[in-house]
């Protein structure tokens, strides 16, 4: 009978690494007291560098306070976007908070958390333009798009002549020198822009219904990683962690 006990017991032994790596990743990422976090830390207001060369940014801070709720600390991995999400593969990191769209297609292979933030397709104008109010009051007018862009085919839909710029940036320029009627842009680049220049004379004539939603994105088969992180970003909601990064990068909350 001591063979069998002693066959019994290194069948055992055997099981219990299998076990131990089968652990959820959150098991791992609190006993490792790092939650690795893949960005790019080039898309201001969301990730970038500040003039001291420090990583800042809306997800950045929401991150931090993610891994704070996990209570571990936040370590950031930086990386190009076209490898970013495929880093999640690699085992580079836990996560990706990037403004990681939720899309059909990467839900096929990944899960992401509840949306954190929302940005819709927004008109806008000039502050004392009262002739165009919404997207239908385009058609005859010129709206200063990236040409290739979503928001460009809005605009060509409804009936806009184009007015081809690099970016939001130089859309806007145009709008405020009256080179174009409007441009419709993304509300988040909006919102920042008007927290920056509060007194530029643009302003929102319409926006979207529909709204275009990102979450934190993870790699499948970590269903504790995913509860603790829906968890952490309700938490922080209810306790006002989440109005104050979103008040001190949009001034208003950008959840919905």
């Amino acid at each position: 009978m001591n063979w069998l006990k002693s066959l019994l017991v290194v069948g055992a032994l055997a099981i219990v690494p299998a076990q131990a790596q089968a652990a959820s990743n959150l098991e791992q990422i609190k006993a490792a007291g790092v939650f690795k976090i893949g960005t790019e830390g080039t898309y201001a207001p969301f990730t970038y560098h500040d003039a001291s060369g420090k990583l800042v940014g809306f997800d950045v801070e929401i991150g931090e306070a993610i891994a704070k709720n996990l209570g571990v600390k936040a370590e950031f991995l930086e990386g190009k976007w076209d490898g970013l999400i495929a880093g999640l593969d690699a085992n580079r990191y836990d996560t990706v908070i990037n403004q990681v769209g939720i899309t059909e297609a990467r839900k096929q292979k990944y899960d992401f958390s509840e949306p954190y933030i929302a940005s819709k397709a927004v008109l806008i104008v000039k502050g004392d333009n009262n002739e165009i109010k919404g997207f239908a009051d385009l058609k005859g007018k010129k709206s200063a798009q990236s040409l290739s862009s979503n928001f460009g085919k809005i605009a060509q839909e409804a009936g806009a002549e184009l007015v081809g710029t690099d970016g939001f940036d130089q859309s806007i320029q145009l709008v405020l020198n009256g080179r174009a009627d409007a441009t419709i842009n993304d509300s988040l680049s909006f919102l920042d822009f008007k927290k920056h220049k509060p007194d530029a004379n643009v302003k929102i004539a319409a926006q979207q219904e529909n709204a275009d939603f990102s979450g934190i994105i993870i790699r499948k088969g970590e269903p504790d990683l995913l509860a603790a992180i829906n968890k952490a970003l309700e938490t922080i909601k209810a306790d006002g962690t989440y109005q104050r990064i979103a008040d001190k990068y949009f001034g208003q909350d950008v959840s919905k």
